[in-house]
């Protein structure tokens, strides 16, 4: 199994700053990732959680501080760049393509880098793809969605998976499912950086977890800190 206390941070944030127009979301956000890891952002609905993602990313209306990725400075970088550099993203609202079948959506996000899953390794994880390979986009259930939008960046080769509120409005038998696909990814190699407001979901993949509130990052900790910290979750999240 990896080690990652004895790497460098593979994703370093630090004193991260974000506006739409003329809102101030982000106040000064500074948190790691690091190599082989799942770590998860927690926080209630306006947080800041998705806007952190979308930061890194680049696609927000404006950004300042420092956002390191393998070493290199993304702050300045369009998100186009940034996704070659190897992140890859997948938001709350799927994103899938009506007029595409899914074989159509699975293959759109080009290859970046080397290093990414085969698409047999893809239906691997989802059979459920491989069985509506013909089927269009809107027509696939929630959890089906949800699952090509993950399969879809997969193919990429990106180092570091962004994933914005992967269980929202999921069935349990699906959570299930979306849990155990992470676990995988994570023994496979690949980095996880996780936006959850299901606190119980994330409980079962995290290695560790940073609480957001107004846009700042208010707690941190390591799963095997987690029940010593419950109580502040409660207060935090409201659960």
């Amino acid at each position: 199994m990896l080690d990652v206390t004895r790497n460098a941070p593979l994703l370093a944030v630090k004193d991260l700053q974000a506006w739409y127009g003329e809102s101030h979301i982000l106040h000064g956000v500074a948190f790691d990732v690091r190599p082989g890891e799942v770590v998860t952002l927690l926080g209630r609905n306006g947080a800041g959680k998705t806007t952190t993602l979308k930061s890194i990313m680049g696609i927000v209306g404006q950004r300042s501080g420092s956002v390191l990725f393998e070493g290199r400075e993304l702050i300045g970088l369009p998100s186009n760049a940034i996704a070659r550099a190897g992140i890859a993203f997948c938001p709350e609202e799927r994103g899938i393509f009506a007029s595409l079948d899914v074989e159509e959506n699975l293959y759109l996000p080009p290859v970046v880098k080397s290093g990414g899953l085969a698409t047999d390794k893809i239906f691997t994880l989802f059979p459920n793809l491989k069985e509506r390979l013909r089927s269009q986009g809107t027509k696939l259930s929630g959890g089906e969605q949800q699952m090509l939008a993950i399969g879809r960046i997969l193919r990429t080769g990106a180092r570091l998976l962004l994933l914005d509120e992967p269980t929202e409005g999921l069935a349990p038998v699906i959570i299930q499912q979306i849990g155990r696909t992470i676990r995988t990814l994570k023994e496979q190699g690949f980095t996880i950086l996780l936006v959850e407001q299901n606190f119980r979901f994330a409980s079962t993949v995290a290695d560790r977890y940073y609480v957001m509130e107004h846009g700042r990052i208010v707690e941190g900790f390591a799963n095997a800190e987690l029940d010593a910290n419950l109580e502040k979750l409660h207060d935090y999240l409201g659960v």
